[in-house]
């Protein structure tokens, strides 16, 4: 049985860590670099990092914060926000970054997924997919640009595509769900996960430890994921995770513990 893992993300704006509700109203949840040494101390299987200001005149700033994380973890992490290029990418990673996360480039620039996977591997590509339902029940369709600007493509379709141009893994994100704590989107999560032989990650809606559980367990009904991750619940202290480790292990999941 795969071990499933359990990430926190900290969307990072300004060396602090952020979160809000549907990607809008942030509100500061603590220094970046040390909740990322809390989270690796506490068990957590890795980090994102999504730098999501991400303007030229910052990212030298960004890069400095993650060679400090590097520094300071034992843990993977993945970085992401403004990567456009390959140039992006050898900074990040030269910085002590494990993996990069591209999102709206990958829509706008569908090759450069293959490039980047020919230059430093798969392994190193995650590919961040953004999701809104377009009516209760409808279709999933990608959206980019923080969730302000729609795409043509289908949700499902886009993760087939990203695997074959030589993504690593998928971050998934229902914008529906994100920040609401009702749970994950089960449906395109699971959808996803069964179509593609890449990890997926869900993301969005986490707000109780059955929420991960049904994420990640491949029951009927469930998400299938190969990971969930999650924000506010971790950054404000509502679930710990070695807590949630010992509840998704008694579920049957195989988990890392530490």
């Amino acid at each position: 049985m795969l071990t499933k893992r359990i990430i926190p993300c900290l969307d990072v704006k300004d060396g602090m860590t952020v979160k809000g509700v549907n990607f809008e109203s942030l509100r500061e949840a603590g220094d970046a670099v040390a909740l990322a040494e809390r989270y690796a101390r506490e068990g957590a299987d890795e980090l994102v990092f999504l730098d999501i200001t991400a303007t030229l005149e910052k990212r030298s700033t960004f890069t400095e914060m993650v060679r400090r994380v590097a520094f300071a973890l034992n843990i993977p992490f993945t970085v992401g926000g403004g990567i456009s290029r390959v140039e992006d990418v050898s900074r990040l990673l030269s910085a002590g970054a494990d993996k990069t996360s591209i999102n709206s480039a990958a829509v706008k620039n569908p090759p450069l997924i293959t490039e980047l996977a020919n230059e430093f591997g798969s392994q190193c590509v995650v590919v961040a997919i953004d999701v809104r339902q377009t009516e209760p029940q409808g279709a999933w369709n990608v959206v980019i640009n923080a969730g302000k600007q729609e795409t043509a493509w289908e949700a499902l379709a886009w993760a087939k595509e990203v695997e074959s141009l030589g993504a690593g893994e998928i971050l998934l994100t229902s914008m529906d769900n994100d920040g609401t704590k009702s749970g994950f989107a089960l449906e395109i999560t699971r959808r996803i996960a069964q179509s593609v032989n890449i990890p997926v990650i869900a993301s969005g809606g986490a707000g109780t430890m059955q929420h991960f559980s049904d994420v990640l367990r491949d029951d009927a009904g469930c998400g299938a994921a190969d990971a969930a991750l999650a924000a506010s619940l971790f950054h404000f202290g509502e679930l710990e995770i070695p807590v949630l480790k010992r509840f998704l292990q008694g579920e049957g999941l195989a988990m890392r513990i530490v």
